[in-house]
């Protein structure tokens, strides 16, 4: 029940009571079947309304309910971000800092709040500043990471010989929103041996694989994060009443894990047919190129989850279906002939869980946008976003 039905249906409630209360004011007595006949009115609406009341109260309690769950795993993986051993920066396109974790702090000796605001490139040495603007200028086109190598300036006139890997952000219109900033030092050792691989062939290298049918529940252990080779796996966790709210989408060079939550209840189930290898937490502390390829990942996770964070503070249920639908699109659309697949099948009642509302709803929405030629289905019953 949304909104704007509860003001129609108050609307509607309206005109008879009205229309019964003209008909006492004209007449010169009262018929003796209209007073029962209002009360009658009043009676039925009134338990329409108190119905109205509760299915909206709940709705309310699902929703607070989704956006604690989800703001504690938005400040899981903050923490992650603060106290990652190596140096991050998040930019603008221009390159003016937004946010730096404590280890670029360090490397830079200069506070946080200090470098917040700063254009990235007054902390590159004079020297460098036109190559670093150029590429800057260049970053925008290539979809891929980008590695640079620059020498930077401490606080105090000190320098520090840098690689600085950068992946460009880009909204669900492909449009470039942020840069994303990896900065190691790497004192004086040789170019060569910096140049990082795009190829995570060395990630999962005599790694033993682990294979989970569609509908499987992978089992989960603090002590090791899963890294998906190939497929998808739903994340979710349960509610007080038992129902299951989705918290967010693993697919190919993604990883997750217990170890990435707080929340007591964690579940990962396999969407597709999906290939895993183990990653124990242990190795990151003495790997740090295993946490350079790592931490991109959980980024990932990260920016995930405040997506699915935003969806479901939106107000009205529709609004929260179209701006998932176009979530799903980014992070699992395939191009067909007449618009876009997701290449996942979901049910009604995990678009409802996503959606903070009911399966009947959303079955309802679906059909709503099917007949507006908005959206279709194939024959394997996956949904199709038309252009």
């Amino acid at each position: 029940m949304t909104i704007e039905r509860l003001i129609k249906h108050l609307e509607s409630m309206h005109k008879p009571l009205a229309e019964l209360y003209q008909t006492a004011s004209i007449l010169p007595w009262i018929p003796s079947d209209l007073l029962p006949q209002a009360y009658q009115e009043l009676y039925e609406n009134s338990k329409v309304l108190q119905l109205i009341a509760e299915e909206l109260y709940q709705q309310n309690e699902e929703l607070i309910k989704t956006q604690n769950l989800l703001e504690t795993e938005r400040e899981y993986y903050q923490e992650l971000f603060d106290f990652a051993p190596e140096g991050y920066l998040v930019t603008n396109t221009e390159g003016v800092i937004q946010d730096a974790n404590l280890t670029i702090t360090k490397l830079l000796n200069i506070p946080k709040q200090f470098l917040v605001g700063k254009a990235m490139v007054n902390f590159v040495c004079m020297e460098e500043r036109q190559h670093f603007r150029s590429e800057l200028n260049q970053l925008h086109h290539p979809n891929k990471s980008k590695e640079l190598l620059m020498r930077l300036q401490q606080r105090y006139g000190e320098y520090v010989d840098a690689a600085l890997t950068v992946t460009v952000i880009r909204n669900q219109q492909g449009q470039a929103t942020n840069l994303f900033w990896l900065v190691r030092n790497i004192g004086d050792r040789q170019q060569t041996e910096l140049k990082l691989t795009d190829n995570y062939s060395d990630l999962i290298q005599n790694r033993p694989i682990y294979k989970h049918s569609k509908g499987e529940t992978i089992p989960l252990n603090t002590s090791l994060m899963w890294y998906v080779c190939r497929g998808w796996v739903k994340l979710s966790t349960f509610g007080e009443t038992g129902e299951e709210v989705l918290l967010g989408l693993a697919k190919t060079q993604m990883v997750f894990g217990s170890n990435m939550t707080s929340l007591s209840i964690y579940q990962a189930t396999a969407l597709s047919d999906v290939e895993l290898v183990p990653i124990y937490v242990t190795e990151l502390a003495l790997n740090p190129a295993l946490s350079h390829i790592l931490l991109p990942k959980i980024t990932q996770r990260l920016q995930q989850t405040e997506s699915f964070l935003a969806i479901s503070r939106k107000q009205l249920v529709e609004d929260r279906l179209q701006s998932l639908l176009q979530l799903l699109k980014q992070e699992v659309g395939e191009q067909v002939d007449n618009g876009t697949r997701l290449s996942v099948r979901f049910t009604h009642e995990e678009l409802a869980s996503a959606c903070c509302t009911t399966r009947v709803t959303i079955t309802r929405l679906l059909s709503k946008l099917q007949q507006q030629n908005l959206i279709c289905f194939d024959a394997k019953k996956h949904i199709i976003l038309k252009h």
